[in-house]
């Protein structure tokens, strides 16, 4: 397993952008480790982890229900209060269904 970390291009605390070239450098550095790409994540800065219609947008591939990354899931870590709050999702068209999550220290 392996992270690999973005910049967020729209430079916002508000949304997310990942530049085309960069997802396209991490998804080859993680092929040519013979990785799968597992999850993708994000945060929630000012609302509960629960995927947006914009994160439900981008789960897709174009204006299909067919999932962008199939098999991927999406964690969503919410920073609004005191206490970090991490939700992983299985997105797939407009079918969102929340999966459990273990953490271990």
């Amino acid at each position: 397993m392996s992270v690999h970390r973005a910049r967020n291009a729209a430079n916002s605390a508000l949304k997310y952008v990942m530049d085309p070239m960069e997802q396209y450098k991490l998804q080859e550095a993680i092929d040519d480790a013979g990785l799968d790409l597992g999850a993708i994540y994000h945060s929630h800065t000012r609302s509960d982890p629960v995927p947006s219609q914009t994160d439900i947008n981008l789960a897709r591939l174009g204006d299909s229900d067919q999932p962008a990354f199939p098999g991927t899931l999406y964690l969503i870590v919410g920073v609004k209060s005191d206490e970090d709050d991490l939700r992983l999702w299985s997105i797939v068209g407009n079918d969102v269904q929340q999966v459990g999550l273990l953490v271990t220290e």
